[in-house]
């Protein structure tokens, strides 16, 4: 099976491949709903992420997001 390499908060990271944008952050035990998410630098809209592959080498900044008041 292929291996992706990818730097997640900055924190290094391999799963297996070929790997959506929201396949990885579910196999990371996240909702894709509930994040925010920056790829290699850019803003990816939540509706992109099942369309989005990740590629070896991507970078990503993950920010969960916390309703509160």
């Amino acid at each position: 099976m292929a291996e992706l390499h990818v730097t997640a908060n900055g924190q290094a990271v391999t799963t297996a491949a070929p790997c959506t944008l929201e396949e990885f952050l579910i196999r990371q035990g996240l909702l894709p709903r509930s994040v925010v998410v920056e790829l290699n630098g850019e803003a990816v809209a939540p509706s992109e992420f099942a369309g989005r592959p990740l590629a070896d080498g991507a970078r990503l900044e993950i920010v969960k997001i916390v309703a509160g008041g």
